[in-house]
């Protein structure tokens, strides 16, 4: 099985002298209780033969339900997280204030009921200081913290 590759966007805004970033927090029953470590920036599965900023651009409209800004982009470079998924990234000022409208998943809930049920791809969205983002967002995804910051 060949290892999962994904495209997102780092959505940064300074407020005053602090530079804030967006994250997402992932829907379903299985990361409701859980916050630290776990949020990411908006992201989503390539099939590796596509566009990759283009897939990027992609599921951030589908995970906020917004269009993104249109750039100019900053290239972040790729991470690899703990699972062996590779996350290619890229930075972009711009805003957003809204509640996320995502798309859905399915899944069987609760485990081994027979039952479906329909859950947010992302269930909340926020804008958070870099000490606090390096906190709540996957480990290996803060390194693209650092490489924003190196570019701006």
């Amino acid at each position: 099985m060949a290892a999962k590759v994904s495209a997102g966007l780092l959505l940064y805004r300074r407020r005053e002298e602090e530079i804030e970033v967006l994250l997402v927090h992932p829907g379903g029953p299985l990361f409701a209780r859980k916050d630290d470590g776990i949020w990411s920036i908006p992201k989503g599965e390539t099939d590796g033969v596509e566009n990759l900023i283009e897939r990027a651009r992609i599921e951030f409209r589908e995970e906020l339900g917004a269009e993104p800004p249109p750039g100019p982009y900053i290239e972040l470079g790729t991470v690899k997280q703990k699972g062996g998924k590779t996350v290619h990234a890229w930075a972009c000022a711009g805003d957003f204030d809204g509640p996320a409208r995502s798309n859905t998943f399915e899944m069987e809930w609760p485990p081994r009921s027979g039952k479906t049920a329909v859950f947010p791809e992302v269930d909340r969205v926020e804008w958070f200081g870099l000490a606090q983002a390096r906190i709540k967002m996957n480990e290996a995804q803060s390194s693209f913290i650092d490489v924003l910051l190196g570019r701006l």
